[in-house]
Parts: C-alpha cells; structure tokens; sequence
C-alpha cells in the first residue's frame, strides 16, 4: 500500500493524464472490462488485475509488457495470458490507444509538435528493436 507521499505523487500524476485518460481509469466500462476478463479466465485477484491496467493507463506499465508481466505475475499459461491481454487491449487500452501512444512514445506523437505527457520515458532496447521492425513492408523496387 503505497504511504501518504506516494499517493500524493500518484494524484500529480494522474492530474497530468489527459482526460480521457482520467475516465478510463475510473470508469465502470474499465471495471466491467477486467471483471469479465477475471472471470472468464478465473483470475481470482481482480484488485491485481485492476492495478496493472491502471499502471498502463497512467504510463508505469507499456502496453506491450501487459501480456508478460500478468503472465508471471498470475502464473498464467502463456496462451491464457495472450488471451487476456487481448481483451484488456480491446475493451480498454484500443479505445485510448492514440493517447497512450503519445504517452509511451511522445517522440512518434502527432505531427501537432504536441509532447506526451511523460518525456522523459524511452523506450528499453527490445520495445524500440520491436517499433523498428516491419515484417509487413516488401521493398519498393
């Protein structure tokens, strides 16, 4: 449980969220969202669940490191965990996506010249060898 400081610095953080953010995070859609996921997939720990989702709307947890780390923190089988973080993407993180970009990425944010939220937050080797590579484009000839 995080003490007095901690919280306060949470609330600075969030108070820098856009707004659509804020509501995501709070909203019933989100909470509704990971009950059904905890339910279908028999998460027994949804306050766990919860605050991870909540850790990647708020920018401490990359989308992409959804699916690894609920599968080692719940000790999911990889196929279940790949499952669930597909659902938490769909109902939650896609309808946000832009701005969770902007978050994690404000480097690649819209060509507006407006910064993310969080500057100063780089990319780590594999997420940036992963954005990088493009299995999809055949070279123009």
């Amino acid at each position: 449980m995080p003490n007095e400081s901690e919280k306060e610095q949470l609330w600075k953080i969030y108070e820098l969220l856009p707004e659509e953010l804020q509501k995501a995070i709070f909203s019933v859609e989100t909470a509704d969202a990971i009950w059904n996921v905890c339910e279908k997939y028999e998460i027994n720990e949804v306050n766990k669940l919860a605050k991870d989702v909540g850790n990647s709307l708020m920018g401490f947890l990359p989308p992409e490191k959804f699916q690894a780390t609920i599968e080692k923190e719940f000790k999911l089988k990889p196929e279940i965990a790949e499952r669930v973080a597909l659902e938490i993407d769909r109902f939650i993180f896609y309808p946000v996506g832009p701005l969770l970009d902007k978050l994690y990425h404000p480097e690649t944010a819209s060509s507006s010249g407006t910064p993310g939220i969080k500057s100063e937050i780089k990319p780590d080797s594999e997420t940036e060898k992963t954005l990088r590579k493009d299995d999809y484009r055949e070279p123009i000839k």
